[in-house]
This record gives structure tokens, C-alpha cells and sequence, in this order.
């Protein structure tokens, strides 16, 4: 039997973990093997556990054991220099020794380390999860800013998007007298802040009656109504943006000193749209309905919508209109000009 418990204190000793036999009925240490002397260090009095093992609750333990189940708790001591993280089990150890139990301490260093890690190396695949976002998000928004929403939605899905021609579309192409002496007259940063305000609330009157800004060169401004979605009111619809539009200019106009007077051509015809370029995308619409919006807004005169007798023509019913000379357009032959004045009573609200 001495022969037994001389291997068993030996088999103890040599573990690099703490081990220690508890005596239950007072939670004393009958035993202790060098590294739990080491790591619970005592006054060389016959202290209890509790005393030994910071945060050790005998009364816990005591009821833990009685029902058959361990009794665990982290602590923390003091080696040196160094904080060690211990995990600690009581066990008893039942018939085999009445009034005894187990005590096992495990340095949990190395797993709170992996833990740390795996904690570390999660919150920044949640960080990047979410500056990855942001930043699609940013492309996402600085795209919709040159193509419309189907387009982009297109060139994500399939990674190109189709040339597509539109046989009935409406444009609205806008310049600002004189801007070219305006520029070289007036201060440029102060100059570019008025233009860009201008152009914001225009887009706001684009998006608010369905239509799209294709695109701004310089003081020119471009939108479209009728694509990429079909649109059976876009010709109305591209006529209120600009009867909108004017009158905002006139509005701003009153209300500051510096004033601003545009040109505006409509027209309606078939129209292709794309995007162009390779790495700098642009979406951008061609054909004859563009051209001759372009040839209307540059026989306009400052503060009127001028269009061709064909768009008047889907227009009339609805909005009041002057009939204008009747002059050569530069590519389209003999053209009857007209003048959109306003919307008639009964089509407000539509």
C-alpha cells in the first residue's frame, strides 16, 4: 500500500499541471505537488484551500460534490513577473477515497491567447467585412451618379451592359448664357459653388418627375425621360423638368445678385444609350433625338424652351405653347419652332 501511495505522490509530481488532495470535511490540502506549491503559495501554516486559492467558495464546492458534479473556477496568480491564468477543478473522489477529492489547476495561457487571437482576428474580419461595404457602397453611389440604376445593375450582374436603342424618348438640353465671360469675369471657386448648387436642385427636379441626368459638360446640362425604362409620359414629363427648371433660375435670380439665364431645347426621337469607355465608365445617350434637343436649346433665346413642330405636336394638349418662326436646323432641314410657355389647368398634378 506504501508502495502504491509513493507512486501515486510521484506520478503527481511529475504532472506540469497543479494537482493537490483535498480533505473535504475541512477543504485542508493533504497533498500538493510542486507546482501547485509554487502557484498557491502558503505561510507554512496548515491553511485551508480557500485560503490558498483566491476566490475558492468551500461552501459551493461542498454542495458541487454532494450531488456528484465538479466544482470549477478561473483565477489568476502571481509567478514571478508573470499573471498566470489558472483553471481549476475539484473532483471527488468517491468510494475509492472517502473525504478526499482532486484538486487540478490548468495554466489557460496559451487557450486565452488563441482565444485573444481568434477574438482579434474576428472583430477585424468584421471590420474589414464593413470598411469592405462602405467602400462598395461608395463605388455603388459614385456609379448611379454617371449611369442610371438598370444600367449599373446590368453591368454588376453580367459585367457589361447592351447598347440600347430607344425609338421614343424625351431630352432637355440646358446651357447658361454668357457663362464662358462669367468665367473668365468672376472669382472661379466662387463661380463653380454657384454652378454646382444649380445643378443639385436640377437634379432634384430630374429625379422628382422620373427622368435621368445623363451628364454635365461645363455649364451644359443633359437629361433624358423614356429610358432605360420605357416611359409613356416622358415627353410630359421632360417638359415639366424644364418649365421647373426655368423657374427655379427665375426664382434664384430674384433672390441673389449675381444672376444666371438659360437656354433650353426639348425634343423627342429615338435615342441610343450606352456606356462608353473602358476604365472610365460613362453612360451616355446618341442619336438624332439628342442632336436636335441640342439644335433647339441653341436657337433659344435666354429664358425659353424652344422645340421642333413634333414634339409641340404631343405637347399641345396639355401645355400652352407660342408658334415661332419657321427657320433651317442645321442637320434636320426646315423646322416650325415653338415656345413651351406653361402647363395647362386641367394637366397640373398629373
Amino acid at each position: 500500500m506504501e508502495t502504491d501511495t509513493g507512486f501515486l505522490k510521484a506520478l503527481l509530481q511529475s504532472l506540469s499541471t497543479a494537482a493537490a488532495v483535498i480533505r473535504t470535511d475541512d477543504w485542508s490540502v493533504a497533498f500538493e505537488n510542486a507546482t501547485f506549491f509554487k502557484w498557491f503559495a502558503t505561510s507554512g501554516l496548515d491553511e485551508a484551500v480557500s485560503e490558498r486559492v483566491a476566490g475558492f467558495d468551500t461552501t459551493a464546492a461542498s454542495a458541487r460534490l454532494e450531488k456528484g458534479r465538479a466544482y470549477s473556477i478561473d483565477v489568476e496568480v502571481t509567478v514571478g513577473p508573470r499573471t498566470l491564468p489558472i483553471a481549476v477543478t475539484v473532483r471527488s473522489l468517491g468510494d475509492a477515497a472517502p473525504g478526499l477529492a482532486m484538486l487540478e489547476g490548468i495554466n489557460i495561457g496559451k487557450q486565452r491567447e488563441a482565444e485573444y487571437m481568434l477574438d482579434s482576428y474576428s472583430k477585424l474580419a468584421e471590420r474589414n467585412a464593413r470598411d469592405l461595404q462602405r467602400e462598395k457602397e461608395r463605388v455603388e453611389k459614385l456609379l448611379l451618379n454617371v449611369m442610371p440604376r438598370s444600367v449599373y445593375e446590368e453591368m454588376k450582374n453580367f459585367g457589361t451592359a447592351t447598347p440600347q436603342r430607344f425609338d421614343q424618348a424625351s431630352v432637355l438640353m440646358l446651357d447658361f448664357v454668357d457663362f464662358t465671360e462669367m468665367a473668365l469675369a468672376r472669382d472661379p471657386g466662387g463661380l463653380i459653388a454657384e454652378l454646382n448648387d444649380i445643378f443639385t436642385a436640377l437634379d432634384r427636379i430630374v429625379e422628382l418627375f422620373g427622368c435621368e441626368r445623363i451628364k454635365t459638360i461645363g455649364d451644359a446640362y443633359l437629361a433624358v425621360s423614356g429610358l432605360p425604362e420605357a416611359n409613356p409620359d416622358h415627353i410630359q414629363n421632360i417638359a415639366r423638368v424644364a418649365l421647373r427648371v426655368r423657374r427655379y433660375v427665375e426664382r434664384r435670380n430674384a433672390s441673389h445678385t449675381e444672376t444666371w439665364h438659360c437656354r433650353i431645347g426639348i425634343n423627342t426621337g429615338p435615342v441610343i444609350g450606352s456606356i462608353v469607355g473602358v476604365q472610365k465608365y460613362v453612360y451616355d445617350i446618341f442619336g438624332p433625338g439628342v442632336n436636335l434637343a441640342a439644335r433647339m436649346e441653341a436657337l433659344a433665346e435666354p429664358g425659353t424652351i424652344l422645340m421642333n413642330e413634333d414634339t409641340y405636336a404631343l405637347l399641345k394638349d396639355d401645355f400652352l405653347c407660342t408658334e415661332l418662326d419657321e427657320v433651317d436646323v442645321k442637320g434636320f432641314g426646315r423646322q416650325q419652332l415653338f415656345r413651351l410657355d406653361g402647363e395647362m389647368a386641367h394637366a397640373r398634378g398629373h
